[in-house]
């Protein structure tokens, strides 16, 4: 199968991640890495990896567009307004890892084959990506009325870029709950533990489910069936307990390990957004290269 090429906006964490995971994949060659600080370590990373890289940011990509199909922007809410407007400009595919929620959510346990063509897809949050897949397999057997995520992260894990959009993360997430999840009203709470040494990522999941609708068994099936499918991408994503019922309240604790590519195994709020983005990307390559087939 020929490999789609792609790029990568952002030389923090999440960018250096994407390097390291990408390098794994089957379907996507990565062969340009896009930064604004050319003594950043991400981009000195790319460059010693023999990459085609910009300290000008997706601006360098203007001249040489040949070089991606699809982008993964790795910066922040505020930049991806510019990256998005350039993509398209490109004609690139676009994929946003910042909350700033221009284009269709993406959970690729929820409703990954539903955007394979849109021009630039969101992958929430963190957060998001930890729980809505719960908040969805609640939903596909008793409607939920209202659903609540805490995400608690290690302090050292959340760069400047996160802290810089907190107040998008719970926008975005809660958001996403409702559209994505199926809740017909969504919350999201993020909590920036300092703990030392650093805690992994945990969530909770609290829904509401309508009256009469309550199905222990049911959603517990469809609890343990989703987090079989996000452990395909994500391995170190487990139930910390049995889902707690009382009425017609269910609550999920989670904990996400992250891989331990570039990333502490503490970051599993960064390494979940990663693997995601790459579970998303592939698809988005093996539609393109089918597509280029049946036109053959």
């Amino acid at each position: 199968m020929n490999k789609v090429k792609v790029g990568i906006i952002g030389t923090g964490n999440i960018g250096s991640d994407l390097m390291v995971k990408l390098t794994n994949s089957d379907v996507l060659e990565l062969t340009t890495v896009m930064g604004i600080d050319p003594e950043s370590r991400g981009l000195n990373h790319a460059k010693y990896l023999g990459l085609q890289t910009f300290d000008t940011g997706i601006d360098g990509l203007k001249d040489h567009p040949e070089l991606v199909d699809v982008l993964f922007d790795a910066t922040s809410a505020g930049a991806h307004m510019h990256n998005a407007k350039i993509a398209k400009q490109l004609g690139k595919q676009i994929l946003d890892l910042t909350p700033a929620a221009i284009g269709p959510f993406i959970a690729p346990t929820v409703n990954l084959g539903e955007h394979l063509e849109a021009e630039n897809v969101n992958l929430i949050t963190c957060g998001g990506q930890a729980t809505i897949p719960i908040v969805d397999a609640i939903n596909q057997v008793a409607a939920v009325e209202y659903g609540e995520i805490v995400a608690t992260i290690a302090s050292k894990s959340a760069g400047p870029g996160t802290r810089a959009n907190i107040d998008e993360f719970t926008e975005t997430t809660a958001k996403a709950i409702e559209e994505v999840g199926g809740a017909k009203e969504g919350k999201a709470i993020i909590v920036l533990n300092p703990a030392e040494p650093p805690i992994m990522m945990r969530d909770t999941v609290h829904a509401i489910v309508e009256e009469g609708t309550m199905d222990q068994e049911k959603i517990t099936n469809s609890i343990l069936e989703t987090v079989k499918k996000v452990q395909g991408y994500v391995p170190g994503y487990n139930l910390r307990t049995e889902p707690i019922f009382d009425g017609n309240k269910i609550t999920v604790f989670l904990e996400i390990e992250g891989a331990g590519h570039y990333l502490p195994k503490y970051a599993g709020n960064l390494d979940i957004m990663t693997a995601a983005a790459v579970k998303v990307a592939e698809e988005f390559a093996k539609n393109r290269v089918n597509k280029m087939a049946e036109n053959v």
